[in-house]
This record gives C-alpha cells, structure tokens and sequence, in this order.
C-alpha cells in the first residue's frame, strides 16, 4: 500500500478496490471471502469456476504478498454449493494478505476484510498457518478458532469505536464446519507482531493465559470484520508444534513443507465447509 493510500480514508480506499474488483470480475457482488494463509491455497481449486483472476497491484489499497506461500491475486469464483440456492453465489479469495510485521501499518493489514466487506460479503473466512501449543495437534491438523488473543498491541479501530468481540469467531459457523467434519478441534488463536518466532519461555506464558494456537496473522482481521457487520470463520493449520514444546528448531520452511503436505485434504475441507456457507 502505498504511503498516499495509507493516509486516505480506509472505507473510502475499501469502496474504490471494491468497485474495481466489480468491474475486473464482471460480478457486482460478492458473498463469502476467503482469506487463504500458509497451506490453504489450494482450496481455491476446488471451490467452483474461477470467473476472473486480478493482480493485487493492480487494485487500489493492495500490495504483493512478502511471504513465501501466499499468491498474489485476487479471484472471483462461482461456488458449488451444497444445495440449490436459486442464483449464482461468487467467493472472493484474498491471496495477497499483508502481515503486521511488514511495517505497512495496520490499514492496510486489514484492507482486504474492508474490500470484502465493501463488495457485499456477509461471511468471511479466515485461515492461517500457526504453531501448535498442545502436543497432540501435531504438524498438519486443522483447528478452528474459538476466540483469540490480541498480543499485538495494535487494533485496527481508530477513534472513539467500541465493538463487542463475543462470539467474535461465530459458533453458528463453528457448528456448521464440525458437520463437515465432527473431528475439528477447536482453541484459542493468539496473534503476535513477528517476525520472529516465539521463545521457549513466552510459549510458556502463552500457554498459561490459554492460548493453543499462534501466529502472527488473522486477529486483527477478524476484528476489523466484526466492526464491518461480518460473520466469520477462522481455522488454523497447525505447520509445526511451538518452541520448546518440540525439540526441534522453528524455521518458515517446515511451515511451507507442512502445508504443502496437508494441502488437498485441508483444501477439500475448506471447499465442503465452503459450499455449506454459501
């Protein structure tokens, strides 16, 4: 994002990549979003017809992911649905997320939930790849989130906006996912700046205040959805288990090697859970 766009206003700048998307895509409206972390990428295969694929670049407020592992467009896709909804329903799949650490600043962390939101959706989809806390979630097991913690010290509300955060991550949707599959397990997601990965002694402490899944992505999404009226979905993709709960040094390529390994199950969920909602 660049610095001009930075200091705009954010809905407006939200409204303008909205409306570009519209034009490029051919579709008016959008009604699920997906946000595709580290391993779920695959997903966007298998969820119906792409209509149209956009560079990020190309849209107002976007930038190219700085992160191994993510894609860089954004895409329009027609949804197989589970059942008969009467019309067409089109996903938008974010592939170009922007992480805290990058330094761009927390608009446009969330720009990508507000153009969502701006294009119609009512439910979003939130995904990631994390660190495990609790040793029976090994490398490759998908989690749903539950509730989060946001150690990031950052929020993407400015001004006097207060936004209740209960059932932030909606159990309705929660329910809908374990009908897909009854075995997803669920915990509490913390979210840190990064880039570095964690010590041994802050797992502990994280551990303490009841966290089971971090990472360093998806919180501040989620809330910035929340304030735009959205329902949302959030599952991790446990890539590795967090320092000092395994021996094993932490490195970014385990999580891209994890993920790559767990893609066409962890896709073929996705897209189940995704036809479902539209």
């Amino acid at each position: 994002m660049s610095e001009s766009t930075a200091t705009d206003d954010p809905q407006a700048v939200a409204q303008a990549a909205a409306e570009h998307i519209a034009k490029a895509t051919g579709v008016p409206r959008h009604d699920v979003a997906l946000v595709l972390g580290s391993g779920w990428g695959g997903a966007a295969e298998l969820i119906g017809e792409t209509v149209a694929e956009v560079p990020a670049t190309d849209i107002p407020g976007f930038s190219a992911p700085a992160v191994e592992g993510h894609v860089g467009t954004i895409r329009s896709i027609r949804i197989d649905t589970a059942v008969d909804t009467g019309g067409d329903r089109h996903a938008l799949v974010l592939g170009a997320r922007t992480h805290l650490y990058e330094g761009r600043g927390v608009r446009a962390v969330v720009h990508g939930v507000r153009t969502a939101a701006a294009a119609g959706v009512s439910t979003l989809v939130l995904t990631n790849g994390c660190g495990g806390l609790r040793e029976e979630w090994q490398a490759g097991t998908p989690v749903l989130i539950s509730d989060h913690i946001n150690l990031t010290a950052a929020s993407p509300l400015e001004g006097a906006t207060f936004v209740d955060l209960t059932d932030l991550y909606s159990t309705r949707l929660r329910t809908l996912a374990r009908q897909v599959d009854p075995s997803l397990g669920e915990g509490v997601y913390v979210q840190l700046r990064g880039p570095h990965y964690e010590t041994p002694a802050e797992i502990q402490y994280l551990k303490r205040i009841g966290g089971d899944l971090i990472g360093m992505s998806t919180a501040l999404e989620a809330i910035a959805a929340r304030e735009a009226g959205v329902e949302v979905l959030g599952i991790s993709l446990v890539t590795n288990l967090a320092a000092g709960i395994s021996p094993a040094p932490l490195s970014h390529t385990e999580v891209i090697e994890a993920g790559q390994a767990a893609a066409p199950r962890i896709s073929a969920l996705l897209a189940e859970i995704v036809s479902r909602l539209a």
